[in-house]
């Protein structure tokens, strides 16, 4: 008898260990052909992925900031925590939230960024691997009515510049603290990573875009549900106002939020609060 609680007690803790595994944040990688190593993400799974497994869920596409890396929303801004209580409540719906990695803390040295540049094309990796490869592994996403994309700082701008750059993808997009412009730097040098950066966020500017585009791209910007949040302290306060005045001039259904709070992650912890219910609401 003792021999038979021994092994139910094995078997008890190996089921829990799946169980864990399964669910909660976990931590998975692809090998990326474009960029030529393999590049990991993190995925948080709602409560009841691994028994569910005829649900299909929307997806969340969590973008992190400048010197950080795939692990920072769970480390830093424990976002399964408030992902938890929100589904939980009923705030918000239950959704596969990804995370990839774009970065790390030598910006000079290592590749930081969501958009393309001339030895790294992380937004060609973004739409032809990664963003296929997870949403049929985590049976999540698949349509635009299914997929949102959010981001702070480096990831907030990244995460207009994906909605803008793909307003067919989107359905909504909330940008924290949003790194949206930089003077560009026309003498970097070609391993100057971080001024390769600051080139590549001044091209991709939504100031520009919107300026530009034509009414028919204009209405389809439209489509995506947008929120702009940011501290009254943070110093991409300036350029957060200047895209929502220009959002509501070219006649833009667009929120903001101004908080109290600065460039940080108490900021950013609590603006997911407002961040999963929108999303949420606007997943179809």
């Amino acid at each position: 008898m003792k021999h038979t609680f021994q092994r139910f007690g094995i078997a008890l803790i190996g089921l829990m260990l799946t169980v864990s595994a399964q669910a909660g944040v976990i931590r998975d990688s692809i090998q990326s052909e474009v960029l030529g190593v393999k590049r990991y993400f993190m995925v948080y799974l709602p409560a009841g992925f691994q028994r569910n497994t005829d649900r299909h869920y929307p997806v969340l596409y969590l973008l992190h900031g400048l010197t950080d890396d795939e692990r920072a929303w769970p480390e830093k801004g424990q976002m399964d925590r408030v992902a938890d209580e929100l589904m939980a409540s009923g705030e918000a719906r239950q959704m596969v939230i990804v995370m990839p990695c774009a970065g790390g803390p030598d910006t000079r040295n290592i590749w930081n960024g969501y958009f393309n540049m001339n030895g790294w094309a992380f937004e060609n990796h973004f739409y032809q691997e990664l963003l296929p490869t997870v949403e049929q592994r985590y049976r999540a996403g698949g349509s635009r009515e299914q997929r949102a994309v959010a981001g702070l700082s480096m990831g907030g701008g990244g995460s207009v510049g994906y909605a803008m750059g793909h307003p067919d993808m989107f359905v909504a997009c909330y940008a924290m603290s949003a790194w949206l412009n930089d003077q560009p730097r026309n003498d970097a040098a070609p391993d100057d990573k971080r001024a390769l950066l600051s080139n590549a966020v001044h091209e991709h500017n939504p100031f520009d875009k919107l300026d530009n585009a034509s009414e028919a791209e204009l209405n389809a910007l439209r489509q995506v549900k947008w929120f702009i949040d940011c501290g009254d302290d943070d110093f991409l306060f300036e350029q957060n106002i200047d895209l929502y005045k220009k959002m509501r001039q070219k006649r833009f259904d667009a929120q903001l939020r101004v908080r109290d709070g600065g460039h940080t992650w108490e900021y950013w912890h609590n603006a997911l609060r407002l961040c999963l219910p929108f999303v949420s609401r606007n997943f179809k």
